[in-house]
């Protein structure tokens, strides 16, 4: 297999950042992403990430993209989530649980009302490259 380049790389980013990037618009109308490391799945984000395939699987959803990352850091706050909506900020939400979870579904993501109880904060600490 040969060494990628820079370039190579570069087109694998682009590629990547049209596929998971909805606030821009695109194929998705929501990303949701539920935080998965080590102390995420410990305070039970796999319960969150199963709720979420439920709810998806049950309305028959084709238009929100669920995904998993590691740790946000902050550890004391697991589970989490953050939700994208198209053309809306970033959510952040901490202290998860199936019901919450749930709740931000029907009201965020399908209605795009953000849940401000659970939402630690709202924004991107992204930058772009």
């Amino acid at each position: 297999m040969p060494k990628l380049t820079l370039e190579d790389l570069a087109k694998i980013r682009e590629k990547t950042k049209k596929l998971t990037t909805i606030r821009e618009g695109g194929e998705f109308r929501a990303k949701i992403n539920v935080h998965m490391g080590t102390c995420g799945i410990a305070a039970g984000a796999r319960t969150i990430m199963n709720a979420l395939i439920q709810e998806i699987e049950a309305r028959g959803i084709h238009d929100v993209l669920l995904t998993n990352s590691g740790c946000a850091g902050l550890c004391s706050r697991e589970p989490m989530a953050t939700i994208e909506v198209a053309g809306q900020a970033p959510v952040k939400y901490v202290d998860l649980t199936e019901k919450k979870i749930k709740e931000i579904f029907e009201k965020h993501v399908l209605g795009g009302q953000i849940v401000q109880e659970y939402a630690l904060g709202i924004g991107s600490e992204k930058t772009d490259y």
